[in-house]
């Protein structure tokens, strides 16, 4: 089996952010050596939490989960309300061009939506 889930984070709270990543975690160690396609989405406020000194506190298991295949998707949109420059987001942030589009896209490719 494949697993595909999309964690929407959409809030500016570090516990919830962590809440998402511990999810991801746990999940990739319920399933090891099966197939995944893991995607984090980080639109509204949460943008601010992959930028600069917010980043800090999350930072190690970003990069664990990267290096496990799972992709950090940041709203390029957010990304301009909130004044978040592309240059202080961490190295495994992909910038879409709208976060609600990519969920509607990601949930229309079969995967499955969860909301820590």
């Amino acid at each position: 089996m494949d697993y595909k889930a999309v964690f929407h984070v959409d809030q500016k709270d570090g516990q919830v952010f962590q809440l998402a990543l511990n999810n991801v975690l746990n999940l990739l160690n319920a399933i090891p050596g099966q197939g995944h396609n893991l995607v984090v989405l980080l639109n509204g406020p949460a943008v601010v939490l992959m930028a600069d000194a917010e980043a800090a506190p999350f930072q190690g298991m970003v990069q664990e989960l990267a290096t496990q295949g799972v992709r950090f998707q940041v709203c390029a949109n957010a990304l301009h309300r909130f004044e978040v420059p592309r240059a202080g987001l961490m190295a495994q942030c992909e910038v879409i061009p709208a976060g609600i589009v990519g969920l509607i896209d990601l949930q229309n490719q079969g995967f499955a939506y969860i909301k820590p």
